[in-house]
C-alpha cells in the first residue's frame, strides 16, 4: 500500500506541474479578458435568472436553474471546503489562501464559458434524453473526429467522481470527533462500519436518478451552508479584533516564504505556493474540471448565457465565501501552528478551540451534510460519463461500483485517496479547458447577442 501511495503521489505531483497550472489559470485569464468582463458586469442579472424570473414554459432540460446550481454546489461545497482548505494551510501556510482566491476569480470566467457551452452544445444520450457536459460539447461543438477527447474526459470523469475522498474524510471526522473521544478502541472495525452505513445511505438516493438527487441536495445545500456560516461567523466574532491581522497575513504570506511550511516539497519557491493554491482551489470549486457543465447542462433553459451566469455564482459562494471562512477559523484559533493535525481534523480542532466541549460536534453536523451531499451529487457526474461510453441502460453498473468504492475510501489512507483524485481531476481538466478555448469565440458572440437583446429590458433585469 505504501508503494502504491508513493506512485500515485508522484503521478499527481507530476501532472499538477507548471504546464497544467498555466493551462487552468491561463485559460481563466484568457476567458476573463476575451469576454471584456462582460459576464462580470451582469452578475445581478445572473441572480435574477437563478430566481426563475426569466424562465419560459417549455424550455428544454431536466431541472431548474436553482437545482442545477445546487447539484453543482453540492459537489463543490463539500470536503474540499473543510478538509481541502486545512490541507492547503498546513502544507503551504496562510498564503495559499490568496492563490485560491485568485484561482476562484479566474474560475468564474472559466465556469461562465464552460457552462454556457454545455447548454449551447447539448446532445442526447442513448435513450434520447437531452444532456450536457464536456463530452457533448466536444462531439456537438468540435465534431465527431474529436470523439477520442470526449472519451478521455469520460474515463477520467468516472475515476475523478468516485466518492473515495469524501468517504475518507467523513469517516475520519466521525472517528476523530466522536468515536476516539468516546473511548472506542477498534478503529479499523469502526471505519469499516461507517463505510457500510455511508454505502447504504448513498445507494438509497443515487439509484433514484437525477430528480431524486436534485431534490435531496436542494434541501441539504441551503441547510448546510447556513449552519456552517453561522458557526464560523461566531468564531470570527469571538476573535473579531484579529480579523485585520490574519487578512493581512494571507496577503503578505502569499508573496513570502517566511511562513511557508512546505519548503522541502516545493523548494521554498513562490511558484510552489501558487501551484498548491491553484491545486487546492481546483479541488474546491472545480472550475475547468467539467463537473459543473454536466449539472448546468441539464437545466431547463433555451438561453445558454443564462446558465453561464448562474454557474459563475458557484466560485463566489464556494471559494470566496465558504473557503475564506474556513481559513479564518483555522488561522484565528491558532490551531494551524499548535497542532500537527491535517485535513478535516485540523478544522475540527479550530471549532473545538472556539466552542470548547461542543465545537467538534457542530462541525461534525456540517461535515455529515457537506460530505453526504457530495457523495450523492458526484454519482450523477460519474454515471453521466459512464452512460456516454456504455449507454444509459448499463449505467446501474457504475452506481454499483460507485457505492462499493465508498467502503474503499473509508478504510484507506488520506494521502493515497487525495492524490488519486487530484490526478483524475487533472486528466478531466485537459479536455474540458481545451475544448472551451477552441469554442470560446462562440460564447463571446452569443453573449454579445444576448445582452444586446436585453438592453430594452434592462430595468427589469
Amino acid at each position: 500500500m505504501a508503494f502504491l501511495e508513493s506512485i500515485v503521489t508522484a503521478a499527481a505531483n507530476w501532472i499538477w506541474g507548471l504546464p497544467l497550472v498555466l493551462l487552468i489559470t491561463g485559460s481563466g485569464l484568457f476567458f476573463f479578458l476575451f469576454s471584456r468582463f462582460l459576464p462580470f458586469r451582469h452578475l445581478p442579472h445572473g441572480i435574477a435568472v437563478l430566481t426563475g424570473r426569466h424562465d419560459q414554459s417549455g424550455d428544454p432540460g431536466l431541472i431548474s436553474h436553482f437545482q442545477a446550481l445546487s447539484v453543482a454546489l453540492a459537489a463543490t461545497i463539500g470536503m474540499g471546503n473543510i478538509a481541502g482548505v486545512a490541507i492547503a494551510i498546513s502544507v503551504g501556510g496562510p498564503g495559499a489562501i490568496f492563490w485560491m482566491w485568485m484561482s476562484a476569480i479566474l474560475g468564474m470566467a472559466t465556469k461562465y464559458f464552460t457552462c454556457t457551452l454545455a447548454v449551447m452544445y447539448r446532445g442526447r444520450d442513448s435513450e434520447g434524453v437531452i444532456q450536457g457536459g464536456p463530452m457533448y460539447v466536444i462531439i456537438e461543438g468540435l465534431g465527431r473526429k474529436w470523439k477520442p477527447l470526449a472519451i478521455w474526459f469520460c474515463v477520467a470523469g468516472m475515476a475523478g467522481c468516485l466518492p473515495v475522498f469524501n468517504a475518507n474524510q467523513l469517516t475520519q471526522a466521525v472517528r476523530d470527533i466522536m468515536l476516539i473521544p468516546a473511548g472506542v478502541q477498534n478503529i479499523e472495525m469502526a471505519s469499516f462500519i461507517i463505510g457500510l452505513i455511508l454505502m447504504s445511505a448513498t445507494a438509497a438516493v443515487i439509484f433514484g436518478g437525477l430528480k431524486r438527487i436534485s431534490h435531496v441536495v436542494t434541501m441539504i445545500v441551503p441547510f448546510m451552508v447556513v449552519i456552517y456560516v453561522v458557526a464560523v461567523v461566531g468564531i470570527i466574532l469571538i476573535n473579531i479584533g484579529e480579523v485585520p491581522k490574519y487578512f493581512t497575513l494571507i496577503f503578505t504570506d502569499a508573496f513570502s516564504a517566511n511562513f511557508f511550511k512546505g519548503e522541502a516539497m516545493f523548494g521554498g519557491a513562490l511558484g510552489g505556493l501558487i501551484l498548491l493554491g491553484v491545486r487546492r482551489a481546483a479541488f474546491s470549486n472545480e472550475a475547468g474540471l467539467g463537473t459543473a457543465p454536466m449539472a448546468h447542462g441539464a437545466a431547463k433553459t433555451s438561453e445558454p448565457v443564462h446558465e453561464g451566469l448562474v454557474a459563475m455564482l458557484g466560485p463566489v459562494i464556494d471559494t470566496l465565501i465558504i473557503c475564506t471562512m474556513t481559513a479564518l477559523a483555522i488561522l484565528m484559533t491558532g490551531v494551524w501552528q499548535t497542532t500537527e493535525s491535517n485535513g478535516v481534523t485540523l478544522t475540527a480542532n479550530a471549532f473545538e478551540s472556539a466552542y470548547p466541549g461542543f465545537g467538534g460536534y457542530i462541525l461534525l453536523l456540517c461535515i455529515l451534510s457537506f460530505g453526504g451531499s457530495s457523495l450523492i451529487s458526484y454519482s450523477y457526474f460519474g454515471k453521466k460519463c459512464f452512460s456516454f461510453l456504455f449507454g444509459v441502460k448499463r449505467s446501474w453498473v457504475y452506481n454499483v461500483i460507485y457505492v462499493a468504492t465508498i467502503l474503499m475510501g473509508a478504510v484507506s489512507s488520506m494521502g493515497l485517496i487525495l492524490n488519486f483524485i487530484d490526478f483524475s481531476f487533472a486528466m478531466m481538466a485537459i479536455p474540458t479547458v481545451s475544448s472551451a478555448l477552441i469554442l470560446s469565440p462562440k460564447v463571446v458572440a452569443a453573449s454579445k447577442e444576448y445582452f444586446a437583446r436585453q438592453q430594452p429590458n434592462k430595468t427589469s433585469s
